[in-house]
């Protein structure tokens, strides 16, 4: 199987047969794959290589100091420590640590409450300037990808970009550190799992171990090349268009023998804000293919995962 290729300035710049062609692959590739890897998105890169050097610079700080911004708002910010996540279903925890950067708001915004003050470590330096520039960087690359794939179902150009104004949206820098044999046998640094969100954006990450699993129930890595990001598709939106779009199940392995090192990751999970229905769309229901889920929205559907993953208790 062949993970799709787009770039995003066809759509943005393109003609209108360009613009066209760029729709086609991406509604194909969300529906076939669930994955693609997409150039062209106008994240700094600059900018991409400062954030991921500060949180080395922050996952290498002792224990004890990182530990002080953890329990944040029940994970939702700042800092997870290694091993307290576990995919879904999954008993073992995964290897790796975290770091979270949400939304925010104005003061007198409607929705300021519902989101907890982000945190910033204050023994790194510009942190919080960089961070939010390309929150900020990620959440308008994700709302055009959302107004292309509206405009592959012929549906309104917002409908699904609007879910995500001032929505619910984290972005999460992950740490995987070197295996070594105090860590639990069969653990893996990501298990298999499905986004919880609408889609993801993930920055080219800094090592390899990223696999998807294909239709033919077979493990493929996924490769971008330098300055892609890979976009894939998470549960909300699959539950959206009835299943027609599939949350495609994927893991980060083990480091092969010789490449036991760090790897880095930056997703970019796109939430909407949370008292969006999440009804399944009417575009998406027939007479064959009645609506699969009943009514729930953004926010209670995201705190049911969270407690299965156990980032929150029940």
């Amino acid at each position: 199987m062949s993970i799709p290729h787009i770039n995003l300035s066809d759509y943005r710049e393109g003609d209108a047969q360009t613009k066209q062609a760029f729709v086609q692959t991406l509604g194909k590739g969300l529906e076939e794959v669930g994955f693609l890897t997409v150039g062209g998105h106008g994240l700094d890169k600059e900018v991409i290589a400062k954030t991921y050097a500060m949180f080395r610079e922050f996952f290498a700080l002792p224990e004890a100091v990182k530990c002080q911004y953890d329990k944040v708002a029940g994970g939702a910010r700042g800092y997870t420590p290694f091993g307290r996540e576990h995919a879904k279903d999954q008993k073992l925890p995964d290897l790796k640590e975290f770091w979270h950067t949400g939304q925010e708001l104005p003061a007198g915004h409607p929705l300021r409450a519902e989101y907890p003050d982000n945190v910033w470590p204050v023994e790194i330096e510009g942190m919080e300037a960089a961070v939010t520039g390309l929150y900020r960087q990620f959440e308008n690359c994700a709302a055009t990808l959302l107004e292309a794939l509206a405009d592959y179902y012929g549906l309104p150009k917002s409908i699904f970009s609007d879910m995500i104004t001032d929505g619910n949206s984290i972005l999460r820098t992950i740490h995987y550190p070197p295996i070594d044999g105090g860590m639990p046998a069969g653990a893996v640094r990501a298990a298999a799992h499905e986004d919880i969100n609408l889609i993801t954006l993930l920055i080219e990450s800094q090592g390899a171990g990223l696999e998807i699993l294909t239709q033919e129930n077979e493990w493929e890595a996924v490769h971008a090349l330098e300055g892609d990001i890979i976009v894939d598709s998470g549960d909300m939106l699959h539950r959206l268009t009835n299943g027609v779009i599939p949350a495609t199940t994927h893991r980060v392995v083990n480091p092969v023998e010789g490449e036991n090192r760090s790897r880095y990751s930056m997703p970019f999970f796109v939430h909407p804000f949370s008292a969006c229905d999440l009804t399944v769309m009417d575009h998406f229901v027939t007479e064959e293919r009645p609506a699969k889920w009943p009514p729930i929205t953004a926010g209670r559907f995201l705190q049911q995962r969270l407690e299965e993953i156990g980032l929150i208790k029940k």
